[in-house]
């Protein structure tokens, strides 16, 4: 099984598109979270999302917009109520299972308190090869990583919508993951928002 992994969208219609004609041909698509971006919310992403059947989890930024702090938020015209109810529904973490392949999705850590950032030195990486799975992918830090601990391969695609890894240049990124053959490909593009392709906030 191809799997088709983005992550930390944050409303950029542009990145979420190019990535998925950049990926081509996948059997599952996979969202890591932060699909919107602090206050706002874009119609465009969270469609795209549902309609294309990515399996998506909830970041810190849909914590912030869907819980208290966001009331005033999501109260703005132009929000499609549907598409707002459907992210809400989106689990916090998600088990997928590929044949006899096991996949963790979670935004920051698979460990209790959340919110960690696990950059790709850190010395906390080296727990997410303590989870019962033979892929655990993560996002958050918005920085790529494909590195197996144990019996556990951690992929994290970068940010596929808000470069802010130095070693590629601040590019966005993405990742295909072959289940099988555990074969990981990271793929580096330059932002298409930034190249006249307007950012949809609404």
């Amino acid at each position: 099984m191809k799997l088709g992994i983005v992550s930390d969208l944050h409303c950029n219609i542009a990145g979420l598109n190019r990535a998925l004609e950049l990926m081509g041909p996948v059997d599952d698509l996979l969202c890591l979270g932060d699909s919107i971006f602090e206050y706002r919310f874009s119609n465009e992403v969270v469609a795209t999302l549902r309609d294309s059947g990515f399996h998506t989890i909830k970041g810190n930024h849909e914590e912030v917009f869907l819980g208290p702090l966001g009331e005033r938020a999501r109260s703005r015209e132009g929000i499609d109520p549907e598409l707002l109810q459907w992210l809400d529904d989106r689990p916090w973490r998600l088990e997928l299972q590929y044949g006899d392949k096991k996949v963790l999705m979670v935004h920051s850590t698979a460990w209790e308190p959340y919110g960690e950032y696990v950059y790709p030195h850190s010395p906390s990486l080296a727990r997410f090869g303590e989870e019962n799975a033979d892929f655990v992918l993560f996002g958050h830090t918005h920085q790529q990583l494909a590195e197996r601990f144990g019996r556990v391969l951690v992929i994290n695609p970068g940010s596929t919508g808000d470069g802010r890894d130095p070693r590629n240049g601040r590019q966005l990124s993405c990742a295909v993951l072959d289940t099988e053959s555990a074969e990981v490909t990271i793929i580096d593009f330059p932002d298409p928002a930034r190249e006249g392709i307007g950012v949809a906030a609404g």
